[in-house]
């Protein structure tokens, strides 16, 4: 992998425990839902992060967490990982 995907790849990965901590019940709340803000990866590149609560199969089910990281100019080589939050879970 390269240097800068790697970068964006530790912000997604950071984000996505950041979101993954709410645990269920709380992200049930705001399913589906997604927002996009701009930050800086640890070696200081400006990027975009985008989130997105979304269910996996069914409404009440199974809550899928995808983050992506990218530079504006190459959305299409951002950094992108994806979660599942059970909803056996919930507590």
């Amino acid at each position: 992998m390269s240097p800068i995907h790697d970068d964006l790849e530790a912000v997604a990965l950071e984000e996505l425990d950041l979101a993954s901590a709410l645990g269920w019940k709380q992200l049930s709340a705001l399913t589906p839902w997604s927002d996009t803000f701009e930050g800086f990866t640890p070696r200081g590149r400006e990027v975009c992060i985008a989130r997105s609560y979304l269910w996996e199969n069914t409404a009440g089910g199974d809550i899928r967490i995808e983050v992506t990281v990218y530079q504006r100019q190459a959305y299409e080589e951002g950094a992108r990982i994806v979660r599942t939050i059970a909803q056996k879970t919930a507590s």
